[in-house]
C-alpha cells in the first residue's frame, strides 16, 4: 500500500496551571528527549467512544512527561482525550496512585487537524529509565468516520474497551486487544538526567520484527539498556524510527525514508545522532516490482543515503550507516543473485572512509561465516531475513558507544 507523506505540524505547548506548577520545580529547564517513539505508518481501524491503554518502555528517565498524539493518517480532525499516563503494572493495569491526566493547551480534549500532531502539556511525573508506562488515549463518539493513525507492528499488547472512558481506571476493564499503536508516537521526559536523543532509523529489522512480543527485545532496547548501564552515557533517550516494509527511495508501507526523515529524526527533541539501518526493502523490491522506477541500482541506494547523510549534516547531526543484514533463503524474488551483488555494493559504499559519520557493521555481526549471504541461524527468527531476540541482542552488544560519547 502506498502513502504519500502529510506534514506535521509540531504545535508548542502552553503554560497552564498544572504546567506552570511544574516549571517552578525547574523541570521545564532540562533538555526535552525522546524516551520512546513509535512511528506511524498507516491509517488504521475506527475507534468509537473507546478508550485505548498503550504500554510503553521508557529508555531514559525524567522528570516531567508530555506526549504526541498524531492525526498523520486520518482522513477528517479527530477530537481525543481526555488522555492520561500513569506507572504500568500487570499488563493494562497501573500503580495505584501513579496516574497523571495530561492537558493540551490547558485543557483535557484536543482535536487534531487531518494530516497533524499535537504536543501535549507537560506535567510534573518522575519517571525512571526502563521502566513501563502506561498511556491511555479516550476516542469521543463520533458520527463521521474517522480511520486512526497506527503503528502497524507493535510487538506490544494496545488494550481497549468495549466502550467508555477508562483513561484513570486501574484495574482495567475487559475489553479488545490488538497488536497495533494507535495514535501515540511520541513520549518525551525531561530532567537532571536527560540530554540527548539517539534515533535508530529504518524498516521492519530496526522495528524488531522476529522479536518476542511484549518482550522490547528490539536492538533499539537493548541498546538502551546498554546506555543506562553506562554512568556517561545515560542521558541518552532512544526514538525506535523503525516502520516494516520501509524504503529509503520509494514509498511502501509508510512514507519512503526521504519523506519522512525530517520528521521522523530530525525532529526528535534533543537529536544528535542517527544510526541508518535501511536499504533491504529497496533491494528485494527491485527483485518483484513491476514498474520500472522499483527497479533500483546500487548507486541510486547510495546516493539516496548521501542525501540523508546531507540533511543531517545540515542539521548539525552525526549519522552513523548499519550494514544491511543477510537476507539469503527469504524467498524469491525478493532475494535474488542480482539483489545480493546490490546488498554487497552498497555495504562496501557504507564501509568505505568519509560515506557516514562512523560505521555499525550489522551484516559482520550476525553473518554466517560459511555462508556470509545468510544470517547465522543462531540469529535466524525462522524467515531468514529478521533476526530472533538473540540476534537482535548481538546486534545491540556490536554498537559501539563510544560513537555517542561526543558532544555538541
Amino acid at each position: 500500500m502506498r502513502h504519500r507523506a502529510l506534514k506535521w505540524l509540531f504545535a508548542g505547548s502552553v503554560c497552564a496551571i498544572a504546567t506552570c506548577a511544574m516549571a517552578a520545580t525547574g523541570a521545564d529547564r532540562h533538555a526535552w528527549v525522546d524516551t520512546w517513539t513509535a512511528t506511524p505508518d498507516i491509517a488504521g481501524p475506527v475507534l468509537n467512544a473507546q478508550t485505548v491503554r498503550q504500554i510503553v518502555r521508557t529508555s531514559v528517565g525524567g522528570s516531567g512527561v508530555r506526549v504526541r498524539l498524531s492525526n498523520l493518517f486520518g482522513n477528517v480532525p479527530i477530537t481525543l482525550g481526555p488522555v492520561h499516563v500513569a506507572l504500568g503494572a500487570k499488563k493494562a493495569d497501573t500503580v495505584p496512585g501513579s496516574d497523571h491526566t495530561l492537558l493540551f493547551n490547558g485543557k483535557p480534549t484536543v482535536t487534531v487537524a487531518k494530516g497533524e500532531s499535537v504536543l501535549s502539556d507537560p506535567v510534573k511525573m518522575d519517571v525512571k529509565a526502563l521502566q513501563e508506562l502506561a498511556v491511555s488515549i479516550y476516542v469521543p463518539a463520533d458520527a463521521r468516520y474517522h480511520a486512526s493513525t497506527i503503528h502497524n507492528a507493535a510487538l506490544a499488547t494496545a488494550y481497549i474497551t468495549e466502550t467508555g472512558d477508562a483513561t484513570a481506571a486501574v484495574q482495567y476493564p475487559r475489553g479488545e486487544v490488538s497488536g497495533n499503536r494507535f495514535y501515540l508516537t511520541d513520549v518525551e521526559v525531561a530532567g537532571p538526567e536527560t540530554e540527548h536523543t539517539l534515533v535508530t532509523f529504518g524498516d521492519s529489522i530496526t522495528d524488531g520484527v522476529g522479536s518476542k512480543e511484549n518482550a522490547n527485545d528490539r536492538w533499539p532496547d537493548y541498546l538502551a539498556a546498554r546506555l543506562q548501564a553506562d554512568a556517561k552515557l545515560k542521558s541518552i533517550g532512544v526514538a525506535n524510527a523503525g516502520i516494516g516494509g520501509n524504503r529509503i527511495l520509494h514509498d511502501n508501507y509508510g512514507p519512503s525514508a526521504l519523506a519522512r526523515f525530517e520528521r521522523d529524526a530530525l525532529d526528535k527533541p534533543g537529536v544528535r545522532w542517527i544510526v541508518l539501518l535501511e536499504g533491504i526493502n529497496d533491494i528485494g523490491g527491485s527483485g518483484y516490482a513491476w514498474e520500472s522506477k522499483d527497479k533500483i541500482t546500487a548507486q541510486q541506494l547510495i546516493d539516496g543515503m548521501k542525501t540523508l547523510i546531507a540533511r543531517a549534516h545540515a542539521r548539525h547531526v552525526k549519522i552513523y550507516g548499519a550494514t544491511l543484514t543477510p537476507y539469503g533463503g527469504s524467498g524469491w524474488p525478493y532475494h535474488s543473485v542480482a539483489g545480493e551483488k546490490t546488498r554487497q555494493q552498497v555495504n562496501a559504499w557504507i564501509r568505505s572512509p568519509g560515506a557516514f559519520d562512523g560505521v555499525v557493521d550489522f551484516d559482520k555481526t550476525v553473518r554466517d561465516p560459511a555462508a556470509p549471504e545468510k544470517m547465522l541461524a543462531a540469529y535466524d527468527s525462522g524467515d531468514h531475513l529478521h533476526p530472533n531476540s538473540a540476534g537482535y541482542r548481538a546486534m545491540a552488544n556490536a554498537v559501539d558507544l563510544s560513537l555517542f560519547a561526543d558532544k555538541p
